[in-house]
């Protein structure tokens, strides 16, 4: 890009996460922005009247109307649901705009790796908070603990976004910074880790019964539970060999028992269906099978059996699902009407903030055979009617990483996420001045002590 030519910044999505990212660019004198929302109130919200910026409308499915917003942009930050991200990805290969997302890697966008490099465009994915951050902070101990000649026999790296402990209202626990819909998407997916050597397999339904307790220095006890794929990461980390591999999610105790319930229950099934003309949530939650005598958390509790957990009904009750109030929709997934009426429930109020935490766990073995556990804590707090934690975490490294590729500072070809030192070094460098640092420390594994695994 030549020197002093005005730099154009496509954001699409106007979401929970994106005014961090929206203000970091208006904030460039350099740049012009974009910011494309299929809710025109919400674009309009984030650019606020900046003469530098513009909202858009736009339905990011409609190929064409994506297609020209793309093709006007030097890079496009995108920030939509991520099954948009390969259409998109293929507007700004042709257009030869680089690109941002914060979603995972999928097998369409990773398709797309020899045609990025070919067109010298950088598709740049997993750089929000979790995927993101979690992997720039963890390539930075691995790579030390390299250059220093040590093996690393073990890896856990813990993440979460919570309401801090004050907005942390019994009996969820939780609130929504981020999409109602992902959050509850995510508690469908299996998971897999390696632990001491075991490959250990884990379908969506059984993910509670892998939670542990865990404490966080200074902050409190919550629960683990594993994240995903966690060997995926194996060889992007440059961990062949290594002993325990685990990427989990951090909540408040009760948060994994509750999703087992939900997927157990049906209600996160996401194929849409038609719903009867005036049917109330009581209703709704009747056609998952809990019948009709007794009250309703006695008839929650006979769905859920003998063995179920009382704290469980009682969260179910807390977010309505029992009311007699009409479903806010005739036609819609179970898993979308759950999200919906949530959202509505728990959500944070003014002046409440939200909470992110994110540990790594690193067990090494030096030169002279004695073993060291490194740790790496990032705890960032949500600012009171301001930005939350999660936000910020999620966009500033969106930002960050879209400003050096504007400046030429940071150039990678193809599809990628920022394992590599030249992508995660600057990016983290600059967040650091941001609030986005994390705190290091050390202790000697005594002799005969296991191999790194959760506390």
């Amino acid at each position: 890009m030549s020197a002093g030519r005005e730099r154009r910044v496509l954001i699409l999505g106007a979401g929970m996460v994106s005014r961090p990212a929206v203000r970091h660019f208006l904030d460039d004198a350099s740049c012009r922005v974009t910011v494309a929302s299929l809710v025109p109130a919400e674009a309009e919200a984030l650019v606020g009247g900046h003469p530098r910026g513009r909202p858009l409308t736009l339905d990011v499915s409609d190929a064409e109307r994506c297609d020209a917003a793309v093709r006007d942009a030097d890079l496009v930050v995108s920030l939509v649901p991520h099954a948009f991200h390969p259409a998109v990805a293929r507007a700004a290969i042709r257009h030869r705009a680089d690109m941002i997302t914060a979603s995972y890697v999928s097998p369409p966008m990773r398709a797309l790796d020899s045609e990025a490099r070919e067109a010298g465009v950088t598709i740049l994915n997993e750089i929000g908070l979790d995927p993101g951050i979690d992997h720039m902070s963890a390539m930075s101990m691995i790579d030390a603990a390299r250059e220093a000649g040590e093996r690393i026999a073990g890896f856990t790296s813990c993440c979460g976004s919570l309401p801090a402990p004050e907005a942390a209202e019994e009996p969820w626990r939780y609130k929504f910074s981020w999409s109602p819909r992902g959050v509850l998407l995510a508690a469908k997916q299996p998971a897999r880790y390696l632990e001491h050597g075991r490959v250990i397999e884990v379908p969506a339904v059984d993910l509670a019964d892998h939670v542990r307790p865990y404490d966080v220095e200074g902050v409190g006890r919550f629960e683990i539970y594993p994240n995903r794929d966690s060997l995926q990461y194996v060889e992007p980390y440059g961990l062949r060999g290594v002993e325990t591999m685990l990427r989990a999610t951090i909540r408040y105790p009760g948060w994994a028992a509750t999703m087992q319930a939900l997927t157990r229950l049906g209600l996160l099934d996401d194929e849409p269906r038609d719903w009867p003309v005036g049917m109330t949530y009581a209703g709704f939650i009747e056609a998952f099978g809990i019948g009709t005598a007794g009250t309703p958390a006695e008839r929650l509790a006979r769905r859920l059996g003998p063995a179920h957990d009382p704290a469980v009904v009682a969260r179910l009750l807390r977010a309505g699902l029992c009311a007699d109030e009409p479903l806010p929709r005739p036609s819609a997934s179970p898993l979308t009407i759950l999200a919906e009426r949530l959202a509505e429930r728990l959500a944070f109020a003014p002046g409440e903030r939200d909470l992110v935490i994110l540990r790594h766990e690193l067990e090494v073995r030096r030169q002279d055979r004695t073993r060291e556990r490194r740790f790496s804590l990032l705890v960032a707090w949500g600012e009171e009617n301001g930005d939350t934690a999660t936000a910020r975490t999620v966009a500033l490294p969106c930002a960050v990483a879209g400003s050096l590729l504007l400046e030429g500072q940071l150039r990678a070809p193809g599809v990628q996420i920022p394992t590599r030192r030249e992508i995660y070094r600057p990016i983290l460098a600059r967040l650091e001045p941001l609030g986005i640092a994390f705190r290091e420390w050390s202790r000697p594994v005594p002799a005969g002590g296991r191999t790194a695994s959760t506390p």
